[in-house]
């Protein structure tokens, strides 16, 4: 899909246990100015419906499992997070709902920029106006 995919992460295996190494601008294709995490969704919640006019994003499963649909006005596509040693790296314009979350659900988010409420389109009508106009 244009402007999103997913990205294998390092991963390092040994007698201690299992380390992914993350630096900005090497596995992850941006630099990193903010992180959060999002856990306790039930399973029946969507969250997201929102998409962004520029922040990039790689999103990350550390625990669980959940399902991201991203869509931009050409195409769609479900992903399966479940393997922490993957990241699905999200453009600006994609627009993303998050859904199927595990009882035991992480979702790590890593960000281009820090948080700016102008940076989000939350009408989906209004996103396909300008994601057409992004995509042409």
């Amino acid at each position: 899909m244009y402007n999103s995919g997913m990205l294998k992460l390092k991963h390092v295996t040994g007698n201690y246990g299992d380390l992914v190494p993350i630096e900005g601008k090497k596995e992850i294709p941006f630099e990193i100015k903010r992180v959060y995490y999002i856990y306790n969704v039930d399973q029946n919640v969507r969250r997201g419906f929102h998409s962004h006019n520029q922040l990039h994003q790689a999103l990350i499963c550390v625990k669980g499992s959940v399902k991201i649909l991203l869509k931009n006005p050409n195409e769609e596509e479900v992903f399966l997070l479940n393997d922490p040693s993957e990241a699905l790296y999200v453009g600006p314009m994609i627009w993303r709902e998050m859904f199927d979350f595990s009882e035991d659900a992480v979702l790590l988010v890593l960000a281009s920029e820090y948080y700016n409420e102008d940076d989000y389109i939350r009408n989906y009508d209004f996103y396909l106006e300008e994601a057409k106009k992004y995509y042409n």
